[in-house]
């Protein structure tokens, strides 16, 4: 299986920075009030993100699909 990183729905996301928090790679930071992807090479697949964001707002996807960066 080929390697996953986490996508932002920027529409959803409302910057409360948990996905950061609960990261153990540190994967995520807040910028103008949303969360971006900023090493998505660094994700090990956890999953935390996906199951604490309160508005569903990340998925894995493949590591080429999961920028932008900011």
């Amino acid at each position: 299986m080929a390697k996953r990183a986490p996508k932002v729905d920027h529409e959803l996301c409302t910057g409360c920075g948990l996905c950061q928090s609960v990261c153990p790679t540190g994967v995520f930071e807040i910028k103008d009030g949303k969360a971006w992807v900023v090493k998505p090479e660094e994700c090990i697949e956890c999953e935390s993100c996906v199951t604490n964001c309160p508005m569903q707002a990340i998925k894995l996807v493949s590591l080429e699909e999961a920028g932008p960066k900011p």
